[in-house]
């Protein structure tokens, strides 16, 4: 993927993030390369970023998601790593999640997770990377423990390399873009490469890797509210007996509509998390 020349941005309220992003997601040619939402705790609004290959029309944005929108172009700059360099590591629980730039500045009681982003989603600044690392440890620190685990929407890899360090247990990383997979492997890489993380590309859980390891007694899914409603089905059918399930990438505001699709389907909510806008859901079965 090239480096985005182009960025369209405009601000949304808490409860219309999810709606907004996913407009900005499915507009027409040009299609973004990328949609991230920035939030800060202290903050009633979101600022919503998409960035293109090629200048996106401004106008049609508007008229699509019914408010302004900015559209600016780029610096010819490495983005990734620039905005890399300006993040400092991210405590949460005992995981330390660093860049390589802070290398060696892991504590030394800590789960150190080095994590290159590259062009993918989990650098564990955002609170829904966050909030699952919370909920990963939180479940260590039962009585659970799971023989085998599943990232689905892995991004990049940061949740299953949590999920290897905290159980050494086997865990399939997949993800539908090609690009996260082969920045998940680099980071495998940079944590020591784990050989019990088997990464592969996959849309849901359409692929037989993801069918031949199954059941699993963990599955993590941080993507977003209206995807984690489609693959219930099919997260239920791939969740051995007594196993748990960690969802993610919802609202608060819209965590009535996720629990309902998964305790029509016999889930009941063991807990929750809750870090700025965000939610993160624990399910057990």
């Amino acid at each position: 993927m090239n480096p985005p020349l182009w960025k369209a941005s405009t601000r949304a309220a808490h409860e219309d993030i999810d709606r907004l992003s996913t407009l900005f997601e499915l507009t027409p040619e040009p299609s973004p390369q990328s949609v991230i939402v920035l939030t800060h705790p202290h903050e009633d609004d979101a600022v919503i970023e998409a960035y293109y290959d090629e200048a996106p029309d401004g106008a049609a944005l508007t008229a699509i998601l019914g408010q302004a929108v900015k559209v600016e172009a780029l610096p010819d700059i490495d983005w990734v790593k620039l905005s890399q360099e300006g993040l400092p590591p991210v405590r949460a629980g005992r995981f330390f999640v660093y860049g390589a730039h802070d290398k060696g500045k892991a504590p030394a009681n800590a789960v150190a997770l080095a994590i290159d982003a590259g062009v993918a989603f989990g650098t564990g600044h955002h609170e829904t990377t966050t909030g699952c690392l919370m909920a990963l440890e939180w479940l260590a620190h039962t009585r659970f423990r799971p023989r085998s685990a599943l990232d689905l929407g892995c991004g990049t890899g940061v949740l299953a390399l949590g999920a290897d360090r905290l159980w050494r247990i086997p865990v399939v990383a997949s993800d539908i873009d090609p690009q996260a997979i082969g920045v998940t492997r680099e980071n495998l890489r940079l944590n020591g490469g784990q050989m019990r993380i088997r990464p592969v590309v996959a849309e849901g859980f359409a692929h037989p890797m993801i069918a031949a390891a199954a059941p699993y007694d963990l599955i993590i899914a941080n993507i977003l509210a209206g995807p984690l409603t489609q693959l219930a089905p099919g997260i239920r059918s791939h969740l051995a007996p007594g196993g748990r399930v960690v969802l993610s990438g919802l609202l608060r505001t819209q965590e009535l509509l996720v629990l309902s699709f998964y305790r029509a389907l016999g889930f009941r909510l063991a807990r929750r998390w809750r870090l700025g806008p965000w939610s993160v859901l624990l399910l057990a079965l």
